[in-house]
């Protein structure tokens, strides 16, 4: 993951996750731009991830 997306808060990384989804359903996209958008997507969803499991066991903590 980049410096740059580990900075980012869930609704940021989360909005990111969304512009990349538009831009693969883009009828006019290279295959090379794909693949871009798709790396970055997953990068997104797994620091969405990240952020989500940090705060489950945050509640779980408190909820102790």
């Amino acid at each position: 993951m980049s410096a740059a997306t580990k900075k980012m808060t869930f609704e940021e990384t989360m909005k990111k996750l969304e512009e990349t989804a538009e831009n693969l359903q883009k009828e006019d996209i290279t295959l090379e731009e794909a693949l871009k958008n798709y790396e970055k997507g997953i990068e997104y969803y797994k620091q969405c991830d990240e952020i989500l499991k940090k705060a489950k066991q945050k509640i779980e903590t408190y909820s102790k």
